[in-house]
């Protein structure tokens, strides 16, 4: 018998780390077996219009450091996610369910999951 692994990828800025976002990651990894996480960079922030107050290096350090986490890269714009996919053979893409039908473009390369939020908690 062969069991597939999935592998999961999710993408966030992680900014003020809190219990929402640990869930969220917490519920992604139960997807599979191993878990990527791409952080956007303090650049492609910017580019986004958002101000960090967390420095990028020190939120990878955060988030690699959680048990949940197998990998974590950097986003530097919204299209490496396509190649990410190709690149780290994903087999399931999550994000939570604020970015509903935003990343459907991904189907043809994987099973794309939108997750609820935890209730009542966002640093934005």
């Amino acid at each position: 018998m062969c069991l597939k692994t999935n592998k999961i990828i999710t993408y966030g800025t992680f900014d003020l780390f809190h219990i929402g976002h640990l869930r969220l990651l917490q519920r992604v990894k139960n997807l599979g077996q191993y878990l990527t996480v791409a952080i956007s960079t303090d650049e492609f922030n910017a580019v986004k219009g958002k101000k960090t107050l967390i420095p990028y290096e020190q939120r990878r350090e955060i988030v690699e450091n959680i048990k949940c986490v197998d990998q974590v890269i950097p986003e530097t714009c919204w299209e490496q996610k396509e190649n990410d996919i190709k690149t780290l053979n994903i087999d399931i893409f999550a994000m939570g369910n604020d970015w509903e039908g935003k990343f459907d473009f991904l189907r043809d390369h994987c099973e794309v999951l939108y997750l609820p939020r935890t209730d009542d908690i966002s640093s934005t």
